[in-house]
């Protein structure tokens, strides 16, 4: 799907590991891109359409200008009662994961894709590195014809990004993130690609990061450590957004994430 007429920004398509991720990690970008008349959309890997989380998903989508919830309903790791008698992403075939990433990809036709990146984000959460590692798959099979031929026709995005924290990108989130006893897991610097301000999007990526209510409620989860900070210390954690660039189309050119700074 190309961009409209009034943006030079591609169309994206996330895919994240748990409802909030999108927010967390892409919401200013989701929120600039919507605002600019991009198509966005978001792939959600766990948790089913009839939980209080999948709720709290299309409220923070809406929020983002980011359509409905795409879940593909499979248990969290570590609660089993995030989707009921199905299985852990964790647990299911590699193979079978991207085969549902793809027939999104198909779907929505994006021009760039985002995901986790190779430590399964900060704090190494296992769905996290399986998802980024089926979105790595995906990206490359969905615009090959013999590749998953059943879920719709060919379509090969521009670019593949990782959302990712560099080193010095950090800051004060990562002594917040080891105090409630979670790890701490930066890239080099030099493995950022880009760097977009996202600044002037701040506000809906926090409203749609609060729209995740029960996480923002508790201690532990990067929400509810985000919800008790006080704005001059929060805003500049969630001001930058951080990616490294995966993978492209084999054709030369495409469209790319644009570095604000």
């Amino acid at each position: 799907m190309p961009p409209s007429s009034s943006t030079s920004l591609p169309s994206l398509l996330g895919v994240f590991g748990h409802p909030d991720d999108e927010s967390l990690l892409a919401g200013g970008v989701l929120a600039q891109h919507a605002a600019a008349g991009a198509p966005t959309a978001v792939v959600t890997a766990t948790w089913v359409s009839d939980s209080h989380r999948a709720g709290e998903l299309a409220d923070a989508l809406d929020i983002l200008g980011a359509g409905r919830p795409r879940m593909l309903g499979f248990a969290d790791a570590r609660i089993p009662d995030s989707a009921p008698g199905r299985p852990r992403l964790c647990d299911t075939p590699l193979e079978e994961v991207a085969g549902l990433i793809v027939e999104h990809i198909r779907a929505v036709r994006p021009q760039v894709v985002v995901t986790h990146d190779a430590y399964g984000q900060l704090t190494g959460h296992p769905d996290h590195l399986r998802i980024h590692q089926a979105t790595v798959l995906a990206f490359h099979a969905a615009g090959l014809e013999h590749l998953y031929p059943q879920v719709g026709d060919p379509w090969q995005p521009d670019a593949l990004y990782a959302a990712t924290h560099p080193h010095s990108g950090v800051g004060e989130l990562g002594p917040r993130l080891t105090r409630v006893g979670k790890k701490v897991l930066s890239v080099p610097d030099e493995h950022v690609t880009v760097t977009v301000d996202v600044s002037d999007s701040k506000d809906r990526k926090l409203a749609a990061i609060l729209a995740h209510r029960s996480e923002a409620a508790r201690q532990r989860p990067l929400p509810g450590i985000l919800s008790r900070l006080p704005a001059a210390e929060r805003d500049p954690i969630i001001a930058t957004e951080y990616f490294t660039l995966l993978g492209r189309r084999p054709a030369p050119g495409g469209a790319v994430l644009q570095q604000s700074r």
